[in-house]
């Protein structure tokens, strides 16, 4: 496995922990300030970390004109965060951080299957046979299942 494979690996396993830990923090913190407030909260500490991150290694702020000049729908990622943060937010203390991850991975592995299939967004078409159809769907019901308390 050559380095940046085993980087994209490590962070995306990274990602994966920081998600359900997240899950339980945004509750912890919805729970005490608002839901709407816990959200905004967030994406402006997230906000205000990728900016200082961008000008530490980048020295320039410029990359975010080039990115607000490309194509509007390249700009979803923002309002797809939104989503998610306030959807942990909210399902979070109601069915539980298994539950809640559960559920957002299903629907995560679900359109990536057909992002994959299609080649939306500008992706590379990725052959969908039986075996990533059962995986899914076998993941869907895993879902199901732990949504029972």
């Amino acid at each position: 496995m050559s380095p940046g494979v085993l980087l994209a690996a490590a962070l995306a396993f990274a990602a994966g922990l920081g998600g359900a830990a997240q899950i339980a923090v945004q509750s912890r913190l919805g729970g005490r300030v608002g839901s709407l407030e816990a959200l905004a909260t967030a994406s402006l500490v997230g906000g205000l970390l990728a900016r200082s991150v961008l000008l530490v290694v980048r020295r320039s702020l410029d990359g975010l004109g080039a990115a607000a000049s490309g194509p509007k729908w390249q700009l979803l990622g923002g309002v797809f965060s939104v989503l998610i943060i306030l959807a942990i937010t909210v399902a979070g203390p109601r069915i539980g951080v298994v539950a809640t991850t559960s559920l957002l991975i299903a629907g995560q592995l679900g359109l990536a299957a057909l992002i994959d299939r299609y080649g939306w967004f500008g992706v590379d078409r990725v052959a969908v046979g039986w075996a990533r159809l059962l995986g899914v769907g076998l993941l869907v019901a895993g879902a199901v299942l732990v949504l029972r308390r």
